[in-house]
């Protein structure tokens, strides 16, 4: 296998982060000796990902055997699944916001035709549910678990305890027609054909479709980690991974504008 020096587009404020956390799950479980060290795992770690690259070619870049970088990965994941923010804090978070936007995305995984309970009717493809609620300006505050492909948005918000969250704080939260019969604080776009509406409540879904779009942005930015865009793992881990990025997402500070280099595979 051919390696050459690459970059990941993470800032280097991200990997001292994950190599803290490292370096303290090191002392606490008393590990005297790694083939890589704690700021290698976790740029290893941040490669698997942001980029996505499979655990053969992360061994090749960094000098391992794939069981190492499978083990190291798996640790890394782990502890930032754990350090993850939960419902109860994005709701705390948003307590000084003016409103929340809540919306449902798909995590495209690899499955074949008979998994039905993956196969997503609106997407036409088999994925993983995962909610997100966004602050008013489009940044990412919560992901939820991920649930199979076939739950709709409704079902998994009232399963994850998003309405009845949201309707204790008292938080306005905005969302599509999917979320239809939600209640609480949960606002929709009025129901109806286009062409069927009045005047007013044309102008009131217009002004309801510009406010949703910035939720875009922040599953924009859960899946601009390659790693979510086509899941060939089990779907038991992909919450993890899911949690993962949401760490680094919400705990890490982006402030710095620099990559991490590493070897990785050349094909």
């Amino acid at each position: 296998m051919l390696v050459y020096p690459s970059g990941v587009d993470v800032s280097s404020s991200a990997l001292r982060f994950l190599t803290q956390q490292l370096r303290r799950h090191r002392r606490a479980i008393g590990s005297r000796w790694r083939r890589l060290s704690a700021g290698r795992q976790a740029l290893l770690t941040l490669a698997h990902l942001r980029v996505g690259h499979t655990y053969a070619q992360l061994a090749a870049g960094f000098g391992v055997g794939t069981t190492t970088a499978y083990r190291y990965v798996t640790e890394a994941v782990e502890l930032l699944a754990t350090l993850a923010p939960s419902l109860a804090d994005a709701v705390r978070t948003a307590s000084v916001k003016a409103y929340l936007i809540l919306d449902g995305t798909l995590l495209p995984i690899d499955r074949i035709a008979a998994d039905r309970p993956f196969y997503s009717g609106k997407h036409k493809r088999h994925g993983m549910n995962v909610q997100v609620i966004a602050d008013p300006f489009g940044r990412l505050l919560w992901a939820s678990p991920a649930l199979p492909g076939a739950v709709h948005d409704i079902r998994a918000a009232r399963e994850h305890g998003i309405v009845d969250a949201l309707a204790q704080a008292d938080i306005p939260c905005w969302a599509d027609k999917g979320y239809r019969g939600a209640g609480g604080t949960v606002r929709i776009p009025c129901w109806g054909r286009w062409e069927t509406l009045s005047t007013g409540q044309k102008a009131v879904n217009r002004s309801h479709a510009k406010i949703r779009a910035l939720v875009e942005q922040a599953v924009a930015t859960l899946k601009s980690w390659r790693i979510l865009r086509k899941l060939r793992c089990s779907t038991t881990w992909i919450t993890s991974l899911v949690q993962a990025v949401l760490t680094l997402l919400t705990a890490a500070t982006r402030n710095s504008p620099r990559t991490a280099s590493y070897g990785c595979d050349g094909q």
